[in-house]
């Protein structure tokens, strides 16, 4: 059973994210109204409280996702008015600078990155073993590498790199492996409906040449597509993207070969498709993992949220489906323990 709790956000206009904080007592929402509302959870009451809100941009606020919590409650925020920002809480405070007179908490604006001359449709922090990090990605087909490179000024943030993906980039994704073995890596998704191409792109980190490189395109996915997410690595050998596409949902697995060389790039890596759903029937927007990488969580123009779990054979079933209209859902018995894990979902 699914208990469905209605969160009265009081957005003026259309809500384009939700996010999680890293341990899920707290969330973020952009709109479309040029805001972001922060929003604590109340354990006593079972409700979510409003604690903050301000206009954080000029435009549409496309996406909000929060730093790892060793770095302070951090956000950041990308928008259509071709910036992203940057922004911290100040505990203790009760000034309201830039914030309705109900805020409760206060948020200020650290940092603004204006490198991009489109609309900034994307936003992620990198894994917190590689510092600071902050990845980009505009409607221009570029993807931005910013750091911090002293945590305790997140005032000052330096340009590392930019990728020409020679494509609109929709959204991005990084693998949050830590293990020693895998380079950083990164995966663009792009909604032009203008060409016929491969619509994801893979880029991983050469320590050699201090730059990323394209190792993977992945031509399975011709579709426009609207989300994506690797699946966090607990003790996979391999890397799992979800990917939501104009269509349906995929499952990537990719796989370093053991036999790939750093001078043949092409062969470094196994792509598979594990998985090809259309249950949604229509588009599907958002996709989202548990912390443990074993459930992906997908919601789409159907309005159903589809909970996605693999068993040991490695072939991915929908093991739930919740309504969005509130009315609660269902569950599709696989096992007994599927949400033992209690994980954080997002679902737009």
């Amino acid at each position: 059973m699914f208990q469905a709790l209605d969160i009265p956000c009081q957005h003026k206009d259309l809500i384009h994210d939700v996010a999680y904080d890293h341990h899920g007592h707290r969330l973020a929402t952009a709109s479309s109204d040029q805001t972001v509302k922060i929003w604590d959870f109340d354990p006593s009451g079972n409700t979510w409280i409003c604690t903050a809100t301000w206009k954080s941009h000029f435009g549409s606020v496309w996406k909000v996702t929060w730093a790892h919590p060793e770095f302070g409650q951090v956000i950041a925020t990308c928008s259509f008015d071709r910036t992203a920002a940057i922004w911290e809480e100040i505990p203790g405070s009760d000034q309201t600078q830039g914030q309705n007179d109900d805020s409760k908490s206060h948020w200020i604006k650290k940092a603004s990155l204006v490198d991009s001359r489109t609309s900034v449709t994307d936003v992620k922090f990198g894994p917190r073993h590689l510092g600071l990090l902050l990845a980009t990605c505009s409607a221009d087909g570029t993807v931005r590498i910013y750091e911090a490179p002293d945590v305790m000024n997140l005032s000052q943030w330096s340009l590392q790199h930019e990728i020409q993906c020679n494509l609109p980039c929709s959204c991005i994704s990084w693998n949050m492996s830590m293990f020693k073995g895998h380079a950083p890596i990164i995966a663009v998704g792009s909604d032009d409906s203008n060409s016929t191409g491969p619509k994801v792109l893979v880029y991983e980190f050469s320590e050699t040449g201090r730059r990323w490189i394209r190792v993977e395109s992945i031509m399975t996915i011709n579709d426009a597509v609207h989300d994506i997410a690797f699946a966090p690595n607990v003790g996979r050998s391999y890397f799992i993207l979800g990917v939501a596409t104009n269509k349906d949902l995929r499952i990537i697995s990719i796989k370093n070969t053991e036999d790939g060389t750093k001078s043949d790039q092409s062969s470094k890596y196994t792509v598979r498709l594990a998985g090809h759903y259309n249950d949604h029937g229509s588009t599907v927007w958002r996709v989202c993992w548990n912390v443990t990488g074993t459930i992906l969580a997908t919601s789409g123009d159907d309005g159903q949220v589809r909970l996605w779990k693999a068993n040991y054979m490695d072939d991915w079933k929908c093991v739930a489906v919740l309504r969005g209209d509130g009315q609660g859902g269902h569950s599709i018995p696989m096992t007994p323990s599927i949400f033992s894990q209690q994980p954080k979902f997002l679902a737009q």
